[in-house]
C-alpha cells in the first residue's frame, strides 16, 4: 500500500529532477516535472521517445491551468467541468514560459486531472505539472500495473508508486479545443458522442493543422511480437496452418472454446467493451512474453463503443509482419 511517506519520498525525487511512476486510472504514467528540461531530457531518454512527440502535463486541479494555457475555450471549460478528474485530455493553446519539450515545439499543450487518488496525492503534494507518458518504451504497449513497469525499467525509475490494476486500461481521450469545434484526437473511454452531448456541437475531422499528439502515430501501443487483428472465423484455420508449419501461435479471443492445437497459447477476452479495455494490455504482454512466433487477435465489433480499443489494436498490428499461412 501507498502511504505519505511514499508520497512525500515521490515528491522528493520528482523535486530533484528525478523519475517517478504512478497509477492513473488510464495506464500508468512515467513522471518527470514539467518544468524542469532536464528532467523533461531524462524522462524522453528513459521512454526513447522522438524529442518531436509531445507529453502529457497531468494537473492536481483547475487552478493550476492558467499557468500551462494561456486561454481556455468555452468547450474546454464545459468538458473540464463535466469530466475533470477524469480520462480526459485537452489540446489548448500553450502559456508563453512551457517549454517545447513538453510541447514538442508546436504551440499547444495537453493538459489532463487524474481521478487515481494516488495521482491525486501525488500531484496535490508536488504542486506543479508532472509531465507523464505512458510508463513503458516508447510505441510499446502500456503500462496498466506496477509489475509491468518494473519490468519495462529495472532500476532506472527511481520509485513505482503501486496503485493496483488500472480501472480503465487504454490511455485517456484526447480533444482538440483550439479550433472552432472540437476534434477528437485520440478515442478513449469518454467517448465521442459523450464529448458532442456536452459542448452541443458536433466534432469536426482530424486534418493536417491538427496538433501531434501522444499516441496517434499510426504504428503504437505494440508487443515485439508480430501481431494480426483478424475476422473471427478465419482465425481458427490460421491459427491451425501456421501451428502445422511448427509455429508457436498466441491468440486474444472472444471466445472460450480453445481448439486443441500444438503450440498455442489462448487467452479469452471479455464480451464487453469497457471490461475488455480494462485487460488489454494485461493480455498483450502476456501473450507477448509467451515465446510464440505470432499474436493472432479477434476482430472486434465496429460499434462506437469498441472504438478506443479497436484504435489500439488497430496501431499495435501497424508496423507487424506475422508469418504468413501456407
Amino acid at each position: 500500500m501507498v502511504d505519505d511517506r511514499d508520497i512525500d519520498k515521490a515528491v522528493a525525487i520528482l523535486k530533484r529532477g528525478g523519475l517517478v511512476a504512478f497509477p492513473t486510472e488510464t495506464v500508468y504514467g512515467l513522471g518527470a516535472d514539467a518544468g524542469n528540461p532536464a528532467a523533461l531530457k531524462k524522462l524522453y531518454a528513459a521512454k526513447g521517445r522522438p524529442t518531436g512527440h509531445p507529453v502529457i502535463v497531468h494537473l492536481a486541479d483547475v487552478s493550476q491551468v492558467s499557468r500551462w494555457a494561456r486561454d481556455v475555450p468555452p468547450a474546454a471549460a464545459k468538458l473540464a467541468a463535466k469530466f475533470w478528474p477524469g480520462p480526459l485530455t485537452l489540446i489548448m493553446r500553450r502559456a508563453p514560459d512551457v517549454s517545447d519539450a513538453v510541447t514538442g515545439g508546436q504551440d499547444t499543450v495537453g493538459l489532463r486531472i487524474p481521478s487515481h487518488p494516488i495521482a491525486h496525492a501525488l500531484l496535490t503534494k508536488f504542486g506543479g505539472g508532472v509531465a507523464a507518458p505512458s510508463a513503458n518504451r516508447f510505441g510499446r504497449v502500456s503500462a496498466t500495473t506496477a509489475q509491468h513497469v518494473k519490468q519495462e525499467f529495472g532500476a532506472s525509475v527511481e520509485l513505482v508508486l503501486d496503485g493496483g490494476p488500472s480501472d480503465v486500461g487504454i490511455e485517456s481521450t484526447i480533444v482538440d479545443v483550439t479550433g472552432k469545434r472540437p476534434v477528437l484526437l485520440r478515442p478513449g473511454h469518454i467517448s465521442a458522442r459523450e464529448i458532442e452531448q456536452t459542448v452541443g456541437v458536433p466534432l469536426a475531422t482530424p486534418h493536417t493543422d491538427s496538433p501531434r499528439a501522444p499516441g496517434t502515430l499510426a504504428a503504437h501501443y505494440a508487443p515485439k511480437t508480430p501481431l494480426l487483428v483478424t475476422e473471427a472465423d478465419l482465425l481458427l484455420e490460421l491459427a491451425a496452418s501456421l501451428t502445422r508449419q511448427g509455429k508457436r501461435v498466441a491468440v486474444l479471443a472472444r471466445s472460450t472454446l480453445q481448439p486443441l492445437l500444438p503450440g498455442l497459447t489462448w487467452i479469452s477476452a471479455p464480451h464487453d467493451a469497457p471490461a475488455y479495455a480494462h485487460h488489454v494490455y494485461a493480455h498483450l504482454r502476456a501473450l507477448d512474453t509467451a515465446g510464440c512466433d505470432a499474436i493472432l487477435v479477434e476482430k472486434l465489433p465496429q460499434q462506437p463503443e469498441w472504438a478506443a480499443v479497436n484504435d489500439r489494436l488497430g496501431r499495435a498490428a501497424a508496423g507487424s509482419r506475422p508469418p504468413s499461412a501456407s
